[in-house]
């Protein structure tokens, strides 16, 4: 059965004026419910992740500051808006969210959480909306507690995942690869494991064949035993703050051969929602409940 992480706080507001569209947490489980593609028993709900988990990805003096609101206004601008408990709950609730989505896919071969894809926030710090970085928290649970010896991490958002590639940049256990448009956020971006930085306004054509020469003999080279999916929709050519060049088919596209190539390799799969900024909230929607759909259909 795919499971579901979802909670109602991923649908918490942001301070007014900042352009993230929350509402989508909201709107992505309604849709699926709605036209079938999930069930109620089907939706997990996560609890804060406790503090011995996230500091296996996270500086301690960092995640007291953050836990008490005491980070300085500096870093609260780099992250994008002023911190709130609601939003630290928020974040704890997510990354617990990928854990259990980790737990999940070791028993069903995918689990999917409903937001995450937090890959800006570094091991001591946050930025771009990211306070706590949800995918490395949960691979890190992963090796502590030997589920786990080599992991790869797919990040096909639009930005690169600069803070995850920092928290693993000595780890031999975690392969980061990131495929990104190359003038997009971050402007200075850390040394992934594999880096693929694309032109702007690239084609459905280009983005494809891109993915599919790289993602099999990267599987082949790394030997995986858990991989981590970040599938945001920002790579749409719709997207307000991405710059590439996809339809919706093609980002479909795109998420049927991962979990192919993760399903043709008996590799389980865990996989955060990551962005999307489209001006129009159905197309967002839409782009998201396709990933899942594909989950059910490639999986189940």
């Amino acid at each position: 059965m795919l499971k579901i992480a979802y909670h109602s706080a991923y649908c918490h507001p942001l301070p007014e004026g900042h352009r993230f569209p929350m509402i989508k947490y909201e709107l992505l489980p309604e849709q699926l419910l709605y036209e079938g593609t999930i069930s109620r028993e089907q939706i997990h709900i996560p609890q804060q992740a406790n503090e011995q988990t996230v500091l296996r990805a996270h500086c301690s003096d960092y995640f007291k500051r953050l836990k008490n609101i005491l980070l300085s206004p500096r870093e609260q601008r780099k992250i994008g808006f002023p911190l709130s408990p609601q939003l630290v709950e928020r974040e704890l609730i997510i990354s617990q969210g990928t854990v259990d989505c980790a737990y999940f896919a070791l028993d069903n071969k995918i689990a999917m959480n409903v937001a995450g894809g937090t890959h800006h926030a570094y091991s001591n710090r946050g930025e771009g909306f990211c306070l706590l970085n949800d995918i490395a928290i949960g691979a890190l649970e992963l090796l502590a507690v030997q589920k786990a010896k080599q992991i790869l991490i797919v990040d096909l958002d639009v930005h690169q995942g600069n803070g995850t590639a920092e928290i693993f940049r000595e780890n031999d256990q975690v392969f980061t690869f990131s495929m990104h448009g190359a003038k997009n956020y971050p402007l200075k971006k850390e040394k992934s494991d594999l880096d693929i930085a694309l032109p702007d306004h690239c084609s459905d054509d280009y983005y494809l064949s891109q993915l599919k020469n790289i993602l099999p003999p990267l599987i082949d080279k790394v030997e995986p035993d858990f991989v981590f999916y970040l599938s945001g929709v920002d790579v749409l050519k719709t997207d307000k703050l991405g710059r590439l060049g996809l339809s919706i088919e093609a980002c479909k596209e795109r998420d049927r051969f991962v979990f192919e190539q993760c399903r043709a390799n008996n590799i389980p799969v865990a996989v955060s929602m990551g962005g999307g900024y489209s001006a129009k909230i159905s197309d967002i929607v839409n782009a998201h409940a396709n990933t899942f759909r594909l989950a059910q259909e490639v999986f189940f």
